[in-house]
């Protein structure tokens, strides 16, 4: 059996706004994590169980370190399987988060995943699109601490599989909107917003949202083979309106994904 001895590493530093207790709440609660990731789960203690929620997948994983308000340490064992590759000789991978104040009320936080395997073209495919993936979810969090800090989110996800290659998907999804050019307002079924961010690679966007119920509308789309595009709503939503606004509306945010129009070619 060949032995996983090719190291596999990401690294990323971020400025965030808020104390080292505000930054440490964001990243090592489940709620923190929930209100600028995705759905996730922890037992804020070092052997607890921590889960983050992927639409109908999930990838589970252990606390190995956690002293607050410095530095946590988690470890998933399933990434392969996550990535296709449920036979792979990989060990977990480990994602280390520091956090180190700075003056004026801000923190550096460095964030550091890494792995070892047999030195497989996906191994570092996958390394090097987790790491693609993940910066516009560091800016969500950068958002959130400079105005939810500490406030209980309530998520909005969903997801629905579309025919059709993703830049056309992708395509659809912005004119349904009308979400074309970062600071214009848009009406996002009843909910007015203001585009935030808007990205290409990733295809992704953000969405800042004020009324009926404030927060952050993310979307986006990505290939998942065999001419189908995966399109995926994550919502982060901050009043006591939130919890029946995602009840009320869950399901026609779903059928509105899968209904995204992809002309034929």
């Amino acid at each position: 059996m060949t032995t996983p001895d090719v190291p596999l590493r990401m690294e990323l530093t971020f400025e965030l706004p808020g104390t080292p207790e505000q930054v440490w709440d964001a990243i090592a609660t489940g709620n923190g994590i929930s209100a600028w990731f995705i759905p996730t789960e922890m037992d804020e203690h070092v052997g607890g169980a921590v889960e983050f929620h992927m639409g109908e997948d999930s990838s589970k994983g252990t606390v190995t370190d956690y002293d607050a308000p410095r530095r946590i340490e988690y470890a998933e064992p399933d990434w392969g399987q996550l990535a296709g590759h449920a036979d792979a000789t990989v060990t977990p991978l480990v994602t280390e988060f520091l956090v180190e104040a700075r003056s004026g009320g801000t923190c550096v936080l460095r964030v550091v995943s890494s792995a070892f395997g047999v030195g497989a073209d996906w191994e570092q495919e996958f390394f090097s699109e987790m790491e693609k993936g993940w910066t516009p979810f560091f800016e969500n969090l950068q958002l959130y601490l400079a105005n939810f800090p500490g406030q209980k989110v309530t998520s909005l996800s969903v997801d629905a599989q579309v025919p059709g290659p993703a830049d056309a998907v992708w395509s659809s999804l912005r004119d349904s909107l009308g979400a074309q050019n970062v600071g214009q307002p848009v009406d996002a079924r009843g909910l007015s917003a203001q585009v935030e961010r808007l990205g290409a690679d990733p295809m992704e966007l953000l969405l800042s949202l004020t009324e009926p119920v404030p927060g952050y509308l993310g979307m986006s789309a990505y290939d998942i083979g065999e001419g189908k595009t995966m399109a995926r709503i994550e919502g982060y939503l901050f009043s006591d309106a939130a919890p029946a606004y995602v009840e009320r509306e869950r399901a026609a945010w779903k059928a509105w994904l899968a209904e995204l129009a992809v002309p034929s070619s």
